[in-house]
């Protein structure tokens, strides 16, 4: 069964449990949850890195041939015969991954085309832009990397409620860009000040105690 399209009900239980029998067969394989996959590269830093159209060109990146290993989660997916576009997601950004069938494999574009959106997953290959200019991965060798067993919220109206956003706040990071930005803003704020505490002249010691503790 594939996950429904907008304006459909969602019977999420049963998402679920396709996607945990999906999980068991990982399992059953001995790939459920690889942990070798080494990224080298982030889609924030390439996004930045090659943001000027004008100097870097479909042409120029090709020439480049710039190979780069990525890693992050699905987002937005989409196959047309052969050929498969999603969107990867890391902690700096998204970028695209351009995924044919003759490049990766039968067998991995048949088991990538029942992979959801949410999972986590590996790509190996060389930078390009496609005709509308976006900048993607020419995907050459892809992986499954984690199973996400619950669907992502809605992707036209995210996390509307506030307490929710609360409660799942992992899922708030997931889905709410201003959300991850101010967590990492907050990160940043608090490295300084522990920096600055620490160095000379002040010297001070951080010191853990206990909290929320019954």
């Amino acid at each position: 069964m594939s996950e429904p399209t907008d304006n459909l009900p969602v019977d999420e239980n049963k998402l679920i449990a396709e996607r945990r029998d999906k999980l068991k067969a990982l399992r059953e394989q001995g790939i459920a949850f690889p942990n070798d996959f080494k990224v080298d590269s982030f889609a924030g830093d390439l996004q930045a890195e090659f943001e000027d159209k004008e100097q870097h060109t479909a042409e120029a990146i090709e020439a480049l041939a710039r190979q780069v290993k990525v890693a992050g989660r699905i987002v937005l997916k989409r196959v047309q015969g052969k050929v498969s576009f999603v969107q990867m997601q890391d902690f700096t950004g998204r970028i695209q991954l351009f995924i044919h069938q003759g490049t990766v494999g039968e067998a991995i574009y048949e088991a990538f085309k029942g992979w959801d959106v949410g999972d986590l997953v590996g790509a190996e290959g060389q930078l390009m832009r496609t005709k509308t200019g976006e900048l993607s991965v020419k995907v050459q060798t892809l992986r499954l990397l984690t199973k996400s067993l619950r669907p992502l919220p809605d992707k036209w109206h995210g996390l509307a409620d506030v307490e929710q956003r609360y409660r799942q706040r992992y899922v708030d990071l997931i889905v709410t860009e201003e959300a991850r930005r101010t967590f990492m803003l907050r990160s940043k704020i608090i490295g300084y000040i522990r920096k600055w505490l620490e160095a000379e002249p002040y010297r001070f010691m951080e010191v853990e105690t206990p909290m929320m503790h019954i």
